[in-house]
This record gives structure tokens, sequence and C-alpha cells, in this order.
């Protein structure tokens, strides 16, 4: 699989808590880049720093040092409208509990983040039911969320995330909550997003399994790069096994990862 320009590059970026006399480093001293058409996955036991390295890339928490670049620009050095504006337009979220307002149609639901960006309503209207199409919703469209199965809302919250053609589809632990039937479908939904639409997907997790959808995983230990793994011509079972056998180099409660 061949991919594109770099969508996100992350600099020797640090993130620091605490006085100086009592200074920790949940984040140290970390360098990657994601592709543009790649689905990364970040692996790490609890409290290696994967969470805040993921809510320094969606801007929820600011970088002590370093740079990130999304699409070639700095979004470290972003305030104001200008960081509310690339939350909007660059970024898409999918949620563990899918964050769908009830009080929505799926259809609105779907199209809220275009509404926002004062998108015009026929233009709207036209990709709101491509998308739709495309997932198998279009049948649904006129239903609130309570009307729906756990799945339909999945691909609901996954045609909201994508509606805006964002540079980079962020997941943190998105299978946490999900038996696995649903977390099963849901990962499914993110490779679709991923063959189909080339969305390029950061995903954050601790399980073997969700991360054995990705093309790439990197593991984080203590706030540092400790490893990668790429899929390359591996079949998912096999880059599980793969997962696996650094999850126990890493030192990991392998309960939690099987």
């Amino acid at each position: 699989m061949t991919f594109m320009a770099n969508v996100l590059e992350v600099k020797n970026i640090e993130k620091c808590y605490g006085t100086k006399s009592n200074l920790s480093k949940a984040i140290n001293n970390i360098s990657f880049s994601v592709c543009s058409g790649e689905f990364v996955g970040i692996m790490g036991a609890s409290g290696s720093g994967k969470t805040t390295l993921l809510n320094c890339i969606s801007t929820i928490d600011r970088v002590t040092s370093g740079h990130i670049l999304v699409n070639g620009e700095d979004i470290t050095k972003l305030k104001g409208n200008k960081l509310n504006q690339f939350r909007r337009e660059e970024l898409g979220f999918i949620f563990q509990d899918f964050n769908l307002l009830d009080t929505l149609t799926c259809y609105e639901n779907i199209a809220i983040a275009l509404t926002i960006q004062k998108i015009k309503a026929n233009e709207v209207d036209k990709r709101v039911k491509e998308i739709a199409d495309k997932l198998g919703i279009k049948d649904i469209l006129k239903k609130y969320p309570y009307q729906i199965s756990g799945g339909q809302k999945q691909r609901v919250a996954s045609a909201r995330s994508i509606i805006t053609n964002p540079k980079l589809v962020l997941a943190d632990e998105p299978t946490g909550s999900l038996d696995s039937k649903s977390a099963r479908q849901l990962l499914e939904n993110f490779k679709f997003l991923n063959n189909n639409f080339k969305a390029t997907i950061l995903m954050v997790t601790h399980d073997a399994f969700t991360a054995s959808y990705a093309n790439r995983i990197l593991f984080i230990k203590d706030g540092k790069i400790f490893n990668e793994l790429i899929k390359g011509d591996d079949s998912r079972k096999q880059f599980f096994e793969k997962i696996i056998e650094v999850q126990t180099l890493l030192g990991g409660d392998l309960n939690d990862v099987i």
C-alpha cells in the first residue's frame, strides 16, 4: 500500500505536569509522522502517555515543548478562532459512546458540522445523502438516535466524523465500552472509512484485537515510543500475534489485551 505526503508530523514533543521540584513527563520527546490514508494505532499500558499524546494532537492539551504539524500547519501556535476553525474543519472525532444528539434526527446529526461551517443547504443535503448511501444508512436518516441500533449509531457517528473531509480522524479507545460484536462492527467500519474514503485515522487503544485492524502500531512506554510494528502483507491474525508479542515485551498486563 502506498501513501501520500505527511498529514501529521509530531516533532520532539514533551508534555510535563507538576512543579519544577516535582516534574513528571507524560510525554518525553516523541517524534513520528502519519501519511495521508494511513490507519495508525497507538498502544500502551494505562498511564503510558498515549491518551495525553492524542489530547495534544487534538488540541485538548497544549504541549510543553515541540511542534505538531497538520498538513504543514503548526497547530501548537494556534489560538482563539483559528484554533476553533482548525478543530472544526481539519479534525474528525469518533467517540466511545458516539456522542449523537438525541434531539436531532440522524440526518441532522450528520449535517450539523457542515451547518456550522455555513455550507449551503443544497450542498449539505447532497453530501449527507452521498455519505449515508455509501455507509448504508440512507433509510434511517429521518429517525432519531434512540430509534436505531448500536451498529447504525456507529455508522451515523462515522458519517458525522468524515462529512467535513477532515485531514485526520481521531479515536480514543473507541471499542472500550462495546461488546465484541459491536466492537468488530465498529472496526470493520473504520477499515471501510480508511479503504473507501481514504480517511487518515489515528486510534489510541490498549486492546490488541482492536489494534490489529490498523496498518501500523506505535507502542508508547513511559512517555516514549518503545517500538513500532508495520502490518505489511501480514493477515490480521498474524499482526495480532505480533502485537501480543510486543505487549509481552512491554510488560503490560496481558489480561488487558486478550
